[in-house]
């Protein structure tokens, strides 16, 4: 049976690069790997409508999808060296109310993306620090930065060129085996 992937795209647009991204990558998942797309359009998380016990429904809706989900695939772009307001508010959705984490135990793997030549890097690795601090095993390599990123998808949304479709494969075939060895049975 596939193991469910949770596929988070931290950026809000509906033509954003970073959504192109995480649905090319969806494609060259493997069978054993089955990913949906999770929107993080929803309210910022406040504390106060948990504790009324009256949570917005798309957190409900955003927690619930989670849940379900065996693994993370992270896609960010970068926004100032860092992650997207979006996709801090997901992580911190997902977090609460406290003790009732979404996240424990998950596998993840991060990608990032950017226009400039470092690739998101900043973004990539604070998603890590926020993630891991929330017990999500992240996997450690190799490690996904896309430079340049326009350059590399065709009008369709596919991946144009050979390099870069080979080390995403890479990538792609290394989370499997990281989703493989640390979901949970």
């Amino acid at each position: 049976m596939a193991k469910k992937v949770a596929v988070l795209v931290g950026s809000l647009r509906k033509e954003s690069i970073t959504r192109k991204y995480a649905q090319a990558i969806a494609k060259m998942l493997p069978p054993s790997l089955e990913a949906e797309l999770v929107e993080l359009d929803m309210p910022l998380y406040n504390q106060d409508l948990d504790d009324a016990n009256t949570p917005a429904e798309a957190w409900t809706a955003f927690r619930n999808k989670l849940k379900a989900a065996d693994a993370v695939l992270f896609l960010t772009p970068e926004y100032n060296r860092t992650i997207s307001g979006a996709l801090k508010n997901a992580i911190d959705v997902g977090s609460r109310p406290w003790g009732q984490s979404v996240w424990d135990g998950k596998p993840a793997a991060v990608v990032s993306q950017s226009p400039g030549a470092q690739g998101g890097f900043g973004a990539n690795h604070n998603t890590r620090q926020a993630v891991v601090f929330l017990n999500v095993p992240v996997m450690p390599a190799p490690e996904l930065y896309i430079g340049g990123s326009p350059n590399y998808l065709g009008e369709d949304g596919d991946i144009n060129n050979e390099q870069t479709k080979e080390l995403i494969g890479k990538f792609v075939a290394a989370f499997e085996k990281w989703v493989e060895a640390n979901a949970k049975k």
